[in-house]
């Protein structure tokens, strides 16, 4: 059974214990209610409720992916109040093993059912290691921001630490309620604490030390279900982008883009722009409209517009971004340090520049990247106030595209690696057959 949209990261693995012969069930919500039915090839049943609407949510709103990051935690709450009916559920159904994520309070369900759960997180091993272990969580005491800058007792990558700015943020997050009055780190904790083991999308040869480390302090099995390398669109590259770029020699063009929702607040969105234009490089960026204004062409700096004619385009909506990622003029892509555009770089030719959106998992991503693997170049930004500058994100465009430049030329060799590591014919299947095995140990 899966809760809460983890689906779509671990089928695979799913889809091949299910031939295997184990009992399996999805659980993830459909049009306001929640769907459960057995993996193929087992025979299918479907079982429907309805998941209680939240004052606060859009109708039809199913799960986080359904909403802006703020309505999260009534996404939570719509969650929390399926408790009673899922238990009924798994009382008729009887299945082996419970796969969730944020319903905290599934692990004493199953327990008391005779049901094994499984705790299988989106964010990185590493992350949960640096933000959520026992040296953080037991803490004597309110964790300081000068706690946070340094990682917990035990971290097994010392090199990976937090800005002053970035402490303050995680720090601020501690009283953070994710539903049901429920604090996020409460609901995170009580998961990891009390599931039977752990789960994370990835891969031993990169995540391995952090695995080892949460499997020591929450002393439980915590498995790896594959990278999950992202299969190529069927889809072509739109024609007006395919053209523009193709204008291009290659490895020439500068690729931006930070995500769905993070808003840049208009001096960062000048300095972003105005850093771009500084490379003589040409470019895409792909924003948000800045916060305070109604238009793209409005937020624009005096004059940019004209300055970049024809060698940068500023574009607001959506874009097929892994067929511009592997186009052969795509030589370098700023991101926000997701995991999913994170990966999608990888596999390709293009170097990374890490501008990571103040988020915990965003932060961790672009030092594991950064400074950790060393297959990208972060954007400085200011210690106290995590401000970049178009210096700073010029300098760090320059280095990654920069052959000569002893920092690019390390980066482009270590990216190399890791892509051709990334996309070797059997890596899926050897890290779905092990962490498929795992699985079926849990069970014994």
């Amino acid at each position: 059974m899966v809760c809460n949209g983890t689906f779509n990261t671990i089928s695979p693995p799913l889809q091949q214990i299910s031939k295997e012969g184990t009992q399996n069930l999805l659980l993830h919500p459909q049009k306001n209610t929640i769907q459960v039915r057995a993996i193929q090839p087992l025979p299918t049943s479907h079982h429907l409720f309805n998941v209680p609407h939240v004052e606060g949510l859009p109708h039809g709103a199913e799960t986080t992916s359904d909403v802006s990051f703020s309505l999260g935690p009534l996404i939570m709450t719509a969650m929390d109040r399926t408790e009673r009916d899922i238990e009924l559920l798994l009382i008729e159904l009887k299945p082996q093993i419970v796969f969730f994520d944020f319903t905290y309070w599934l692990p004493n369900m199953t327990r008391r059912l005779g049901i094994k759960s499984f705790h299988y997180l989106i964010v990185s091993p590493a992350t949960v290691s640096y933000c959520a272990s026992p040296p953080r969580m037991n803490h004597s005491g309110s964790l300081t921001e000068i706690d946070l800058m340094k990682p917990p007792l035990g971290y097994p990558i010392s090199s990976i630490k937090l800005h002053a700015h970035e402490a303050k943020f995680l720090a601020s997050k501690r009283n953070w309620e994710f539903g049901s009055g429920v604090l996020f780190y409460d609901r995170l904790y009580s998961g990891l604490t009390q599931s039977d083991a752990i789960g994370f999308k990835g891969c031993s040869e990169i995540e391995g030390p952090f695995v080892d480390y949460l499997e020591e302090q929450f002393g439980k099995p915590v498995l790896l279900s594959g990278p999950i390398i992202p299969e190529r669109p069927n889809a072509v590259l739109e024609e007006k982008w395919s053209a523009w770029l193709g204008s291009f020699k290659d490895g020439s063009v500068i690729f931006c883009a930070l995500g769905s929702e993070w808003k840049l607040t208009h001096g960062q969105f000048k300095e972003l722009l105005l850093g771009l234009a500084l490379t003589g490089l040409p470019f895409l960026v792909v924003l948000k409209i800045p916060i305070g204004f109604e238009t793209m062409e409005d937020a624009l700096p005096e004059g940019f517009k004209e300055r970049v004619e024809g060698r940068g385009i500023v574009h607001s909506g959506w874009i097929q971004q892994q067929l511009i990622l592997e186009h052969p003029s795509v030589g370098c892509f700023i991101t926000h340090c997701g995991a999913g555009s994170l990966t999608e770089a990888l596999v390709n030719k293009c170097q990374m520049v890490l501008l990571p959106q103040v988020d915990g998992d965003h932060i961790i991503n672009a030092r594991m990247m950064g400074g950790n693997l060393k297959v990208g170049v972060e954007v400085e930004k200011g210690e106290e106030d995590g401000w970049f500058t178009k210096e700073s994100v010029s300098k760090a465009v320059k280095m990654v595209m920069d052959e000569e430049n002893e920092v690019g030329r390390e980066v482009r060799e270590n990216h190399a690696k890791l892509k051709n590591f990334l996309v070797s014919h059997d890596l899926e299947t050897i890290c779905v057959d092990n962490f498929c095995q795992k699985l079926q140990d849990l069970l014994v």
